[in-house]
């Protein structure tokens, strides 16, 4: 594994975290983590020499945190660096912050916690939590040694990544960015300021929610495989990442054993200027190719979930993304009648628009869902 100084912390981090978004699940419930195998992965995880293990409040209906404390547990708590996220969308009054931390100390079984982040940052919740007194709450919960580094997760435009940024003296940031998003929300130019203030860099949604990796149409494979050695998408795409020196750590949500020890492989070989110039611009040539296939900017984060109508919103973007990069609209449609259950289909939206304001792509989720029922039928 290879190590990084993680800007102003001083802290050396693994290039690679363990995300608890995506653990393996029981029957395809989301809140139902298979603790062994979760386990046992974040344990492979650290034992490879991963450092920095990052979860949430809300990951797997509440249950990843109380899941991190068990893998922990065995003296591992003290060979890591753990990050978490107070729910800034459940804050409704200063006494909120508090709270969360102190449930989520308890949850974790831990006296502090060292990355702490404010999840999901965007225009409303940044106004909300100004108004509940975040600035006076971070400085408190350093002086008081409950969390070493504050930082805050992303998900809005530039302009308002930049107005976040510059008004506190933050540790860290973690912003969603890959081989296919240097423009979209914060974006390379979010990645450039931050660095320039000496800030811990975390990205997140490296391979796109796995959009990097499944599915790829022939001329798309065909387009990876003409650089020699062949090397897979993931590795092609994680490693265009960290040959950036603006970048800290990368958090994969690995979700399989074999995704842990490839994403290990790939990061001991990884580094500035490890990859070609030819190299580079063929990658931004496959970059433009995926451009030219996506309908809908979903990564499958699920923060839109539960519909309070049963709809499986991911899943439903899922198969119209993949008929779309596929080039196969009649497979999508085959897959999307397999795979997704009638009563957690696109046509059961009544567009109550709940979940537009969940949604940290800011995707016209109801206007979408139309798309997928015309596409697919009911």
């Amino acid at each position: 594994m290879k190590y990084r100084n993680f800007g102003k912390t001083g802290v050396k981090v693994s290039a690679l975290g363990m995300g608890c978004m995506r653990l393996p699940v029981i029957d395809g419930d989301m809140s139902k983590i298979n603790e062994p195998e979760a386990i046992k992965m974040i344990r492979q995880a650290i034992d490879g020499g991963v450092n920095y293990i990052d979860t949430a409040w809300g990951y797997h209906g509440g249950n990843s945190e109380p899941l991190v404390a068990k893998a922990l547990a065995d003296g591992y708590r003290e060979k890591v660096q753990l990050a978490t996220k107070l729910p800034c969308y459940l804050v409704k009054e200063p006494g909120d912050l508090n709270k969360y931390l102190n449930a989520q100390l308890k949850k974790l079984h831990t006296d502090h916690i060292d990355f702490y982040l404010m999840h999901a940052l965007n225009r409303k919740t940044w106004e909300t939590m100004k108004e509940n007194g975040l600035f006076d709450f971070l400085q408190k919960i350093k002086a008081d040694e409950r969390v070493r580094y504050v930082g805050f997760s992303f998900h809005d435009s530039f302009e308002v990544f930049e107005d976040i940024v510059t008004a506190y003296d933050w540790d860290f940031c973690q912003i969603q960015y890959n081989i296919l998003d240097e423009d979209y929300q914060a974006g390379l130019k979010g990645l450039k300021i931050a660095a320039e203030r000496n800030m811990g860099i975390v990205i997140m949604e490296p391979l796109r929610g796995g959009g990097l990796t499944n599915n790829i149409p022939k001329n798309i494979q065909d387009a990876w495989d003409e650089l020699k050695p062949i090397r897979t998408p993931a590795d092609w795409a994680l490693s265009w990442l960290w040959d950036q020196k603006e970048v800290g750590i990368i958090l994969s949500g690995m979700t399989e054993s074999w995704h842990v020890t490839e994403n290990i492989e790939i990061a001991s070989r990884s580094g500035i200027g490890v990859l070609k110039e030819r190299e580079k611009v063929h990658l931004l040539k496959v970059r433009d190719m995926y451009h030219d296939r996506i309908i809908v900017n979903c990564t499958a984060c699920a923060y839109c979930m539960p519909c309070p109508h049963g709809v499986n919103i991911p899943s439903c973007f899922q198969f119209l993304n993949q008929g779309s990069m596929m080039n196969d609209m009649d497979e999508g449609k085959r897959l999307y009648h397999i795979l997704v259950k009638k009563e957690q289909q696109a046509s059961n939206c009544i567009a109550c628009g709940e979940c537009l304001e969940k949604c940290p792509q800011h995707i016209p989720i109801p206007q979408t869902m139309k798309m997928v029922v015309e596409k697919f039928g009911s």
